[in-house]
């Protein structure tokens, strides 16, 4: 027993003729590159990528600008840094000096103490 849905070989290829000739149908009713409308519809996607590269070119521009506010920032910061070290070195040699210069003192005062006294005594003695 055969099925109404059951097709034959000719019916398939029957079949498979009529969708490829609707196919070229929908093809050939297509709108040519040439038709007004096409040219308005590819007018408008033009336009579209354009704007689309105007701000994709914007956000770099702004990107790019970010990027060199953050260097010259971290520019500033670091030369900031290194005038603090260099005013801290220079504070540190200062202290190291003025203290130097007190042990000198010190000790030549000392050495003068000792001479005056060892004079005191030479002089006590004769």
């Amino acid at each position: 027993m055969r099925h109404p849905s059951d097709n034959g070989f000719a019916e398939r290829r029957t079949a498979a003729a009529e969708a490829k000739r609707q196919l070229l149908a929908k093809f050939a009713s297509a709108p040519k590159p040439t038709d007004p409308e096409m040219q308005e519809k590819l007018a408008a996607r033009e336009a579209v990528a354009q704007a689309r590269e105007a701000r994709r070119a914007e956000r770099e521009a702004q990107k790019q600008a970010e990027h060199d506010r953050i260097l010259a920032e971290a520019a500033a910061v670091a030369a900031a840094a290194e005038q603090e070290q260099r005013a801290e070195a220079e504070a540190r040699q200062a202290e190291i000096a003025e203290r130097v210069s007190r042990v000198v003192a010190d000790e030549a005062a000392r050495k003068a103490e000792r001479d005056r006294r060892y004079a005191a005594r030479k002089a006590r003695q004769r």
